[in-house]
C-alpha cells in the first residue's frame, strides 16, 4: 500500500472530534474514498443530533474520490434535515478544485481557515 505525502497509508482515514465554542469539529486526516467514506459517515451522522453547528476540518485530507464527494453531499443533506449547519474549513488545493469543478463550493459553508481558531 502506498503512502500519502504525510506518510499515512492511502486507504486510511482517521478522525478527531472535539467541541469548540458552539460547534463540534471533526478533523479529517488521510484519504476520503470508497474504502473510507463509511468511517466519516458513521462518525458524523450521530453528531448531527447533538449540535446545530458541525465543522469538518479538512486540513489533512489530501484526496477525495467520487464516493468521498458523495459522502460529503449526503452529510450536507442529513445536516440540513437535522437543522444543523455543516461547514468545511481548511480545504487543500485539490479538494477546493474538486468542489469548484462540481459547483459545490457554493453549497457548502466553506472557509479558507478555521473561523473559531484562537489567535
Amino acid at each position: 500500500m502506498s503512502s500519502s505525502p504525510t506518510g499515512v497509508p492511502e486507504a486510511a482515514l482517521s478522525l478527531r472530534t472535539y467541541p469548540k465554542g458552539d460547534a463540534i469539529v471533526v478533523e479529517c486526516h488521510g484519504r476520503l474514498s470508497s474504502s473510507t467514506a463509511g468511517i466519516l459517515q458513521g462518525e458524523v451522522k450521530p453528531l448531527l443530533r447533538q449540535t446545530s453547528h458541525l465543522i469538518l476540518d479538512l486540513t489533512s485530507l489530501w484526496q477525495v474520490d467520487s464516493m468521498g464527494l458523495g459522502t460529503l453531499i449526503a452529510l450536507y443533506v442529513s445536516a440540513k434535515s437535522a437543522g444543523c449547519r455543516l461547514e468545511l474549513i481548511n480545504l487543500s488545493k485539490k479538494v477546493r478544485e474538486l468542489l469548484g469543478m462540481t459547483n459545490l463550493l457554493a453549497v457548502f459553508g466553506v472557509f479558507a481557515e478555521d473561523p473559531h481558531r484562537m489567535p
